[in-house]
């Protein structure tokens, strides 16, 4: 049973301590596959370590995450598209928008995303969209993109039914975590309506550890405990949910 993990953040500082060991757990687990979101230029080194420590399964995006959108912003998207010139990255991500925390730079979050999406099209990758208390504004930025060169996953996706399924109208997977296993996660209660060819794995770790980790470090051997819950929602084996959503990751990445 091949498991693919398609976000997480294995070069956080979180792991400074144990990486290797969390490592090993997770492919003792069966996690063979590891794709790894940017957040800005300051951590491009340690994703790059990790990939040359792990050449066979570590897959890195190059992006500039929305929270890290500020005064000096082109700058940064002048980095992403210098390394998307001079090597192989799989996907453009992790982009969009996030209101959560600050809504000051809606403006210049929107037009960083739109940016990077000219920039995936351009090198025909995917895109891997961070979408936080701004459904509207995400749907804004992928209507005016739009088309069959446009595809990706929408991360940790937390909408409605109806957001799902204009997710998946723009080409994008949902990418499904431990929100899912969380007694108030909501998104359970519907997800089993949504076609399996339309899913993938995830764990955003550090973050969004799923149930019974919730709220402590989360790693990528813990997707288990997602891919256990999909099988529960679905009614299939745990090994035909690692199947089709592995699949699922090739067809977006390539890979």
């Amino acid at each position: 049973m091949i498991v693919t993990d398609t976000h997480t953040h294995l070069y956080s500082e979180a792991f400074e301590e144990d990486r290797g060991k969390m490592m090993q757990r997770a492919l003792d687990a069966g996690v063979e596959r590891f794709f790894i979101p940017a957040i800005d230029s300051t951590y491009t080194q340690s994703m790059l370590d990790l990939e040359s420590d792990y050449p066979d399964n570590v897959f890195l995006m190059m992006g500039l995450h929305p929270t890290h959108v500020k005064e000096n912003y082109k700058e940064e998207l002048a980095h992403v598209e210098e390394w998307l010139a001079k090597k192989k990255f799989y996907a453009v991500g992790e982009i969009g928008v996030d209101l959560y925390w600050d809504k000051s730079f809606l403006k210049e979050q929107q037009e960083a995303f739109a940016y990077q999406i000219r920039l995936a099209k351009k090198y025909k990758l995917p895109i891997v969209i961070h979408c936080r208390d701004a459904f509207e504004e995400v749907f804004e930025v992928l209507e005016q993109e739009k088309g069959e060169d446009l595809f990706g996953i929408f991360h940790c996706f937390t909408g409605t039914l109806e957001q799902a399924h204009k997710a998946i109208s723009y080409n994008m997977k949902l990418g499904i975590g431990g929100v899912a296993t969380f007694k108030n996660g909501k998104i359970d209660k519907f997800l089993g309506e949504i076609d399996l060819k339309h899913i993938v794995l995830e764990t955003d770790a550090p973050y969004l550890a799923p149930t019974p980790y919730r709220g402590k470090r989360n790693e990528s051997a813990y997707i288990i405990k997602v891919l256990e819950k999909l099988s529960d929602i679905y009614g299939v084996s745990e090994e035909e949910i690692a199947s089709i959503t592995t699949e699922n990751s090739k067809e977006i990445f390539g890979i």
